[in-house]
């Protein structure tokens, strides 16, 4: 009787330390990372409702690396990073640029790709092949990217240049009405425009990268964004960037996803 009661409590006992384990790991480091899933292929949702792409991909392996738990939340593009300034999530993985007026307010992690601005057309069009060539134009871009603010501004700078820009909640959106015959041209960044076309099914032989707007602003490197005094998130997703690339996942995800 003694020897069953012994062995009943060294079972409570290694049960109540697996529980408290369990506890501890399920109380460690966890964080919330945003993205306007809208971008393929950085972060979009498949036709099994899932969230994928190549910086959902690289999140997972930034948790897997430094042994923390991140969630990733959809969020509309517009109001990102009002949500970040306000603590609704702890960083935004969803190709953002590093802007000089962003670094103002926000920590950036080490680049994880350099873009330029790229102009999509129909495959049919033969006008469009640089930003001069987009004046006198129609131009759909998606509301607060780069693409539209770099626009807006080269106008301001060129008063010679005029194109009516018009805005929308999502690059999808935008092409769709350039392929309904409502816009002569899409600007975005060159990884989105690239996709699009090469790896895209549902606009394979109706779209073309038609040229580069690159002398829109500089090129551009993306990077993950949080705010300037979370230093140790910083350290922990930059600490990981870099066991990433030395160790060729970051390649081998690139690859994956097409990222040229």
């Amino acid at each position: 009787m003694k020897k069953l009661v012994t062995i009943a409590l060294i079972l409570l006992l290694a049960s109540s330390s697996l529980l408290f384990s369990q506890a501890q790991k399920e109380s460690g480091p966890s964080y919330v990372f945003a993205a306007n899933c809208a971008w393929p292929p950085l972060e979009f949702v498949d036709e099994n409702g899932e969230i994928v792409g190549f910086e959902i991909d690289l999140v997972n392996e930034i948790a897997k690396t430094s042994n923390v738990s991140i969630t990733i939340r959809n969020v509309a593009w517009e109001g990102i990073f009002a949500g970040l300034a306000n603590g609704a999530y702890d960083a935004v993985a969803s190709g953002v640029s590093v802007t000089e007026e962003r670094k103002k307010t926000m920590a950036f992690s080490t680049p994880i790709m350099v873009i330029t601005q790229a102009i999509l057309a129909p495959i049919s069009n033969t006008s469009l092949s640089n930003t001069a060539s987009l004046n006198g134009k129609t131009v759909g871009v998606q509301l607060g990217t780069t693409g539209h603010i770099f626009l807006e501004d080269f106008m301001k700078q060129n008063p010679s240049f005029k194109v009516t820009i018009k805005a929308y909640d999502e690059v999808g959106f935008a092409i769709e009405d350039m392929l309904n015959g409502n816009l002569d041209g899409v600007v975005t960044d060159s990884v989105i425009a690239s996709d699009y076309v090469l790896s895209n099914p549902n606009y394979a032989n109706k779209l073309k990268v038609a040229g580069t707007a690159s002398d829109l602003g500089q090129p551009e490197p993306i990077a993950i964004a949080m705010l300037k005094d979370n230093t140790a998130l910083l350290s922990l997703v930059n600490d990981s960037l870099a066991k990433i690339q030395a160790s060729g996942k970051m390649d081998e995800l690139k690859k994956k996803w097409n990222i040229l």
